[in-house]
C-alpha cells in the first residue's frame, strides 16, 4: 500500500512539481489549500490561488481540497505582525506563518485524515539521522531556510520538501516539459496581507520628525512603519550625500538617519530562541549567523546567557534590524534562531 502524503498547495510552481516529485517516488498525494483570507473574496491573492492549486491537482490527477484558516492566520500571523510593527520593529512575518500557520495546521490536518506525512514547495531539505535536520535548499538563490528555522522536530520529523534538492530553473523546467499551467505563473511575493503596504493596516501611525545622528532635524516621515535599518528612497530628504535609516525611535516616534557607515554592526542581541535539535550546541560557539532572508550568513561567535543570544560577527554587518529573524547555521545545517532585539 503507497503511503500516503498532505502536500501543502499554493497553486504556484514549487508546490505543483513537488506534488508531482511524490507522485513519481511512490506516495499517495492529497493536496490541501489552507485558505488564509476572506472566503466571500476572490480566491487568490499575491501569495497563492485556490483555482490555481485546483488546476494543478486536476492537470496531476490528485485528489485537492480547501481548509478555511483565517481566524488562525489574523490572530497568529497578522496581529503579531501589526504589533511588532507599531512598537518600533520590523518583522518578518513569513516566519510567524510557518511556524504558527502553515506547518501546524498542516500536520494537524494531515492526523485528522489518518496521514503520515505532510509535504510543502519550499526549497529547504531535511537529513534523518536519530533527530531531523534542517539543510539549506540546494539552489543558493531560492532557499527558503531562514523562514523555517522555528520548525519542531515534530513537524520535521513528519516533514517532506520534495523540491528541496532542485534549483528552481530545474523545477520551472518539470513543469514546462509536463505542460502544467503553473509553469505560466509569476514568483509569489513577501507580505501577502498587505499588498498596498503596510501603512494601509496602520492608519493611526503619526507622522513625526526625522533626525540625523547629532540630532538635527531634517524633515517628517509618514509613520514609522513605513520605514525599516537601511532604507534609502522615500525619505524625502535632500542631501549632499545618500542617508539611510539608521534606527526607528519610538519614544520620540523619530526616524534616526545617517551614512551608509552607521548603518554597520559589530553584533547583535537576539531572544525568543528556538533551536531545531531542541537544545542550542552550546553555550558559546560558531556559526554563521544570516539577519535577513537576502543577506549573507556572516562567521559569528554565539554566546547563550539567560535566553539571549549575543552574536559578534567576524566583520560588520549591514542593516541588523530589530524585528527581523537571526538564524544560526553551521555549513548547510540550521541551528536554530531567535528575533533580533538590539543591534550591537
Amino acid at each position: 500500500m503507497k503511503e500516503k502524503v498532505l502536500l501543502g498547495m499554493s497553486g504556484g510552481v514549487d508546490s505543483t512539481v513537488a506534488a508531482y516529485l511524490l507522485k513519481e517516488a511512490g506516495y499517495e498525494v492529497h493536496g490541501l489549500t489552507l485558505w488564509l483570507w476572506d472566503p466571500k473574496g476572490p480566491f487568490q491573492n499575491p501569495c497563492c490561488s485556490i483555482d490555481a492549486a485546483a488546476l494543478s491537482a486536476r492537470e496531476l490527477g490528485i485528489p485537492h481540497e480547501v481548509v478555511q484558516a483565517q481566524g488562525e492566520f489574523q490572530r497568529l500571523v497578522v496581529e503579531p505582525a501589526l504589533s511588532a510593527y507599531r512598537r518600533g520593529l520590523t518583522p518578518n512575518p513569513c516566519v510567524f506563518c510557518n511556524r504558527e500557520v502553515r506547518f501546524a495546521l498542516l500536520l494537524a490536518e494531515a492526523r485528522r485524515r489518518g496521514i503520515p506525512w505532510v509535504a510543502t514547495g519550499h526549497h529547504a531539505r531535511i537529513k534523518r539521522n536519530g533527530k531531523a535536520k534542517l539543510l539549506r535548499g540546494r539552489d543558493p538563490q531560492k532557499d527558503q531556510s531562514y523562514f523555517l528555522f522555528a520548525l519542531t522536530q515534530e513537524e520535521l520529523s513528519h516533514a517532506l520538501f520534495p523540491v528541496g534538492e532542485y534549483t528552481k530553473v530545474e523545477v520551472r523546467a518539470v513543469a514546462e516539459k509536463l505542460g502544467l499551467s503553473a509553469a505560466r505563473l509569476r514568483e509569489s511575493q513577501d507580505l501577502c496581507f498587505a499588498p498596498q503596504g503596510i501603512s494601509a493596516l496602520l492608519p493611526e501611525a503619526e507622522p513625526g520628525p526625522i533626525y540625523d545622528l547629532e540630532g538635527r532635524l531634517l524633515g517628517r516621515h509618514k509613520g514609522l512603519p513605513n520605514y525599516t535599518v537601511g532604507q534609502r528612497h522615500g525619505l524625502g530628504l535632500s542631501s549632499s550625500r545618500p542617508l539611510y535609516v539608521v534606527a526607528l525611535d519610538l519614544e520620540r516616534n523619530a526616524l534616526i538617519v545617517g551614512p551608509e557607515e552607521a548603518l554597520y554592526a559589530k553584533g547583535l542581541l537576539a531572544r525568543e530562541l528556538h533551536w531545531v535539535e531542541g537544545a542550542p550546541p552550546g553555550e558559546r560557539f560558531e556559526a554563521e549567523v544570516q539577519v535577513r532572508y537576502r543577506a549573507a550568513a556572516v562567521p559569528a561567535e554565539v554566546e547563550l546567557q539567560e535566553g539571549t543570544a549575543r552574536v559578534t560577527f567576524e566583520r560588520p554587518v549591514r542593516a541588523v534590524t530589530p524585528g527581523q529573524a537571526a538564524v544560526f547555521y553551521r555549513g548547510e545545517e540550521v541551528l536554530g534562531g531567535g528575533t533580533i532585539v538590539k543591534a550591537l
